[in-house]
């Protein structure tokens, strides 16, 4: 199975030669749109790996519609495609957080590489995205640990190795993250007095 993609243009015509070249190269065209509310609407319901938008459609221009999905995570990616290569589109394009942009007459020989190097960017930005969460929720669990480390240290007159060891040994104890005991541990020693 292929990437699943979203394609939004007001002519259906383009919709159904853009469907047929994608189809050939084995993406999963999970649904086709006249305007940029029903694209943002199919994405809500498919989660496609990427949508190509038009950017001149009725009611919602592709534009438009292309700020919600990104802001909402909506598809992996998105792509524009405009009969214009205008300076102002592709600067805001830009500042969008677009991946790829495409003018027409679309073709396979510069739709298909638009779409590979746009959905393998936007793979490699979530990877990155996680790591870089991943990385702040060790860091605000090690700042915890480290707090509680302290408060230990302080109420208990034990070393900081100790203190590590208590909440080591009580996490595996109590079957639960060292986080969430040191969470607990510092609500509990708070307001205790010192030990002398």
């Amino acid at each position: 199975m292929g990437y699943k993609v979203v394609i939004a243009d007001d002519e259906a015509i383009i919709r159904l030669d853009l469907k047929e070249q994608l189809q050939q190269h084995g993406y999963e065209v999970v649904g086709q749109a006249g305007d940029g509310f029903d694209a943002i609407s199919l994405c809500k319901q498919h989660a496609p790996d990427l949508v190509l938008l038009d950017i001149k459609m009725p009611l919602l221009d592709g534009l438009s519609a292309a700020k919600v999905i990104i802001e909402e995570n909506l598809a992996g990616c998105v792509v524009l495609s405009t009969a214009y290569s205008d300076d102002n589109f592709i600067k805001t394009a830009k500042e969008l957080g677009v991946m790829g942009y495409v003018v027409k007459p679309i073709d396979q020989k510069s739709l298909i590489p638009a779409i590979e190097v746009a959905i393998a960017r936007s793979q490699e930005l979530m990877t990155l995205r996680r790591d870089i969460e991943d990385k702040e929720k060790k860091m605000e669990e090690r700042k915890v640990i480290e707090k509680a480390k302290g408060v230990l240290m302080k109420k208990k007159k034990i070393n900081e190795q100790d203190a590590y060891e208590y909440i080591r040994l009580l996490s595996m104890k109590k079957r639960t993250s060292m986080k969430k005991i040191a969470e607990l541990l510092i609500l509990s020693y708070q307001d205790m007095p010192d030990a002398k």
